[in-house]
């Protein structure tokens, strides 16, 4: 019994005087390594932020792609502290890299996405998008994912193969945008009344451009209005300040102006008829 322990102590010893020093170095390399990782994206977006001509989007990007490859070059630094040669170890990430290919084909797939976003630009980052009926505003775009925050700031996280296989709606990419309004009137109102009041309430909108020129015409005869479209051009910031102060202004001044706007309404008669 005593020279089983003695023989176990004295391989413990060996593999400590035989390892111990590569483990306490491999150990500093991945510390010091994932630090100078991070130190590194952090270098990289600040310099890439101070250019002029830098894009918020091409920014984050490319911090990520700093701070994986330092890991890669941390873990190969680590393993040559236990005799690895480089020239192996390219052999074995070549291996490893074909056989995680195969199993992880949809997260590959979401850095092929990821690239291809960054190249044709559907969107960048402060832009207000629609993506496969998630609507936010995008804060990143990374190697794997997406990242937006909704209207209400409830961050949304979009694997970018998802965004790159969905239809984009990007309501920042054009300068300008049309608030599209309807307005019902009476049967029994003049048409051309509402229309002129329209039309002044519109010209009193110093947000509203006169290039386009904004269209006011009776657009259909409903069951229970006539309905006039209202179509106004404005900056793209402006677009939902107006919209919301027109729909207010419009039915004030269409009220003072006489002009009623109704509400859905049915007649419902009773017939009595009389028992057999």
């Amino acid at each position: 019994m005593e020279n089983e322990i003695q023989e176990t102590i004295d391989v413990v010893v060996t593999a400590l005087a035989t390892y111990g020093l590569s483990v306490v170095g491999a150990l500093a390399i991945i510390i010091f390594g994932l630090i100078a990782a991070g130190w590194a994206r952090k270098s990289v977006e600040r310099a890439l932020s101070r250019s002029r001509h830098a894009d918020p989007t091409l920014t984050k990007f490319f911090g990520s792609l700093v701070r994986y490859a330092v890991i890669a070059f941390v873990i190969i630094a680590a393993l040559q502290q236990f005799g690895v040669e480089a020239t192996s170890l390219v052999a074995v990430f070549g291996a490893a890299g074909l056989a995680i290919g195969l199993a992880l084909q949809g997260t590959l797939g979401n850095v092929a996405a990821g690239i291809m976003l960054l190249m044709f630009r559907p969107f960048k980052v402060g832009d207000f998008v629609d993506i496969g009926g998630q609507a936010g505003t995008v804060k990143e775009v990374g190697l794997f994912t997406t990242e937006m925050a909704t209207g209400d700031n409830v961050k949304i996280i979009m694997p970018n193969g998802q965004i790159w296989g969905s239809a984009i709606k990007n309501f920042s990419a054009n300068p300008t945008r049309r608030v599209d309004l309807m307005m019902g009137i009476d049967y029994g109102d003049n048409m051309d009344t509402a229309i002129a009041t329209i039309n002044r309430v519109i010209g009193e909108e110093s947000r509203a451009l006169t290039d386009p020129e904004s269209t006011v015409a009776v657009a259909e005869l409903a069951d229970s209005s006539v309905n006039i479209v209202v179509r106004v051009w404005v900056n793209a910031a402006d677009y939902w300040g107006v919209r919301w102060d027109l729909t207010k202004k419009l039915k004030e001044q269409l009220e003072a102006d006489g002009i009623s706007i109704p509400f859905p309404q049915q007649v419902v008669r009773h017939v009595n008829q009389a028992a057999e």
